[in-house]
């Protein structure tokens, strides 16, 4: 079964959708999409470091995602405006990237591969990596849920009960280098951050509670990839984009549900 490119790319959808659900809501709850595009944009110098040591992709996008996201979270705070410094690392990080891979001697490049993804050239290899990245940052968030949500409501709080804000923002950042790390073969830098966000935003018209808002945001995110594949191979277009395109589109039906319920 796993010979065939198309089950083979199906199922590197669904591990994206279950790591990415999670830590989607998590990403709106916090309003941390520009943190998102930061950490995601920083792969692509991950990918140079890659290349430039004969290391596996996921290994230098690893490092580096994780790096990134650790200066953001360290530079938060220090002085600038949050959405100007996410913006000024997620560009620069990406600029740097783009110019780093062409100082690689020896090795021809698919940028277009990296920046929007492969997921059609998904292997048994990378199917193991994505589907482990999967569980290890769905278990991470399982078993830091709770305390998650209580730095998220209120810092204050979280304190108050024992916690520490910070060590659960740090549990956040190793879960989004993860989720960047195993992405981004399926759906490129570019794209990363969208499907942290938009089946989490898409979710939250539906649900009641966060643990709901999670679960539909996986399903949500599964019925995009799969849509997104379907409409790639009927009307011959970029699988990464289209899996894109079928989130945002769930998105804007789940809100025009809640608005017409509302409406009632």
């Amino acid at each position: 079964m796993l010979d065939d490119f198309l089950t083979r790319a199906a199922l590197a959808g669904l591990g994206l959708s279950l790591a990415a659900a999670p830590l989607g809501c998590f990403v709106a709850w916090r309003r941390m999409a520009y943190f998102g595009d930061a950490t995601a944009h920083a792969a692509i110098l991950g990918v140079a470091l890659s290349l430039a040591l004969s290391l596996p992709v996921v290994a230098g996008t690893l490092v580096v995602s994780l790096v990134m996201a650790l200066v953001v979270s360290g530079l938060t705070g220090r002085g600038l405006a949050i959405d100007t410094l996410l913006g000024v690392l997620a560009h620069g990080a990406l600029a740097f990237g783009l110019v780093a891979i062409t100082f690689v001697d020896g090795v021809r490049v698919d940028l277009t591969a990296y920046l929007f993804g492969d997921i059609l050239a998904v292997t048994r290899t990378d199917l193991a990596v994505i589907w482990g990245g999967a569980a290890l940052v769905t278990g991470l968030i399982a078993w830091r849920w709770q305390a998650l949500l209580t730095a998220t409501v209120s810092p204050d709080l979280a304190w108050a009960s024992g916690l520490d804000p910070k060590r659960e923002q740090l549990v956040l950042t190793l879960a989004l280098a993860v989720t960047v790390a195993v992405a981004i073969k399926v759906v490129g830098a570019l794209l990363i951050g969208a499907m942290l966000l938009i089946p989490a935003a898409a979710a939250r018209p539906l649900a009641r509670s966060p643990e709901a808002m999670a679960v539909i945001a996986a399903v949500l995110g599964a019925v995009s990839a799969l849509g997104g594949l379907w409409g790639a191979f009927l009307f011959d277009t970029p699988a990464g984009p289209s899996i894109v395109c079928a989130a945002t589109l769930a998105f804007a039906l789940t809100n025009l549900l809640s608005r017409l319920r509302a409406g009632d």
